[in-house]
């Protein structure tokens, strides 16, 4: 009895041995499946995401230039989410993009819920700055003080000093079409300078973006030449016709000839006048490009990306003229011979 006992007994144990393995790796399965499950009906998140819309209120601030990664762990450290990959990840299959800011968001939020709150402009706190391209020096410092209430004195004390304001070297000192047109969020601690640097800081994004430096030697030009272009460009066209009066800007200044833009006479008086007058273009100012051959002394007002972008590849084409025969709508027509100008000028005084 004792041995058939001992021999049952050694039986079951190694029974034991081939059914316990099988069973840990049955339960494992089960557990998966369920985590699995879990994960499912909450859209993929980790079991450590927060849940639902949040509580409360805070305050985040995003800088210019921010990655995706650096934006999730900034809300991470705000408790507003839990992890910083589920919300890199909701943002990078969104075609949304978020804007540099302050943002007013809950705490313990779920991740696809604050990217949605971010996107909401209700969101966002404090004031902003709108600078338009093309905008002139005077019209931004204008701008800027009415927007901050810090006195215009102060934007024109710092334009006096372009190291404090990051000012391009490529400048030499002239403050005139550096300051990047664009959407400015002022912090309650925003002052002349910091504004005035963030300008220049979005000048120079715009800049690396554009590869200008390395364009604007390709095409024989100074980056001062090329920004002092795309103002001219701001100032007389729309954009869709940026590149051809590009293309006008280099075919006239290759043939010797004046460029005779009303903008730069503009420049000169401090106007925005459509109908100079005879006396109007004979202003005695160097800017004055009816009197004097090749390009202005510099910008005259701050352009866009788009007007630099022409300023470094003009359209192909022979076109020494241009006349916008319709202002209202912008339309601008182009010639080649001084014949077709003329038929256009008629064409514009009869409109």
């Amino acid at each position: 009895m004792s041995e058939f006992g001992f021999q049952m007994n050694d039986h079951h144990e190694h029974h034991a041995r081939r059914v316990l393995p099988w069973l840990s790796f049955a339960l494992a399965l089960v557990t998966i499946g369920a985590v699995a499950v879990a994960l499912l009906s909450r859209g993929g998140s980790t079991p450590d995401d927060y849940v639902g819309q949040g509580v409360g209120s805070v305050v985040v601030e995003i800088p210019a230039g921010a990655s995706l990664t650096q934006i999730a762990t900034a809300l991470v450290k705000a408790d507003v989410i839990a992890l910083a990959r589920p919300f890199v990840d909701v943002a990078t299959a969104d075609e949304r993009t978020l804007s540099p800011g302050r943002y007013t968001l809950h705490t313990r939020m779920e991740p696809r819920a604050a990217f949605l709150l971010m996107l909401d402009p209700a969101s966002r706190s404090g004031s902003r700055l709108v600078i338009a391209e093309g905008a002139r020096l005077r019209a931004i410092v204008a701008k800027a003080s009415e927007a901050t209430g810090i006195p215009a004195s102060e934007f024109r004390a710092a334009l006096t000093r372009p190291e404090a304001i990051d000012l391009p070297a490529e400048a030499e000192g002239n403050p005139e079409g550096w300051l990047f047109p664009a959407t400015y969020d002022l912090a309650p601690d925003t002052t002349a300078t910091s504004l005035l640097r963030a300008m220049t800081a979005r000048f120079q994004k715009a800049s690396d973006t554009l590869d200008l430096v390395t364009r604007a030697k390709a095409r024989g030009l100074t980056p001062e030449q090329v920004v002092t272009i795309a103002s001219l460009l701001e100032a007389e066209v729309a954009p869709s016709d940026y590149a051809k009066v590009s293309r006008v800007i280099s075919n006239r200044l290759a043939a010797g000839m004046k460029l005779q833009f009303d903008s730069t006479v503009n420049y000169a008086l401090g106007t925005n006048s459509l109908a100079l007058s005879a006396s109007d273009l004979e202003v005695d100012s160097p800017f004055n490009t009816y009197l004097v051959k090749g390009l202005p002394p510099g910008p005259i007002s701050s352009p866009g990306e788009a007007a630099l972008d022409a300023a470094l590849s003009p359209a192909v084409g022979p076109w020494l003229y241009f006349v916008t025969t319709d202002p209202t709508a912008r339309t601008t027509e182009f010639a080649t011979t001084y014949d077709e100008f003329l038929a256009l000028k008629r064409k514009y005084q009869g409109a």
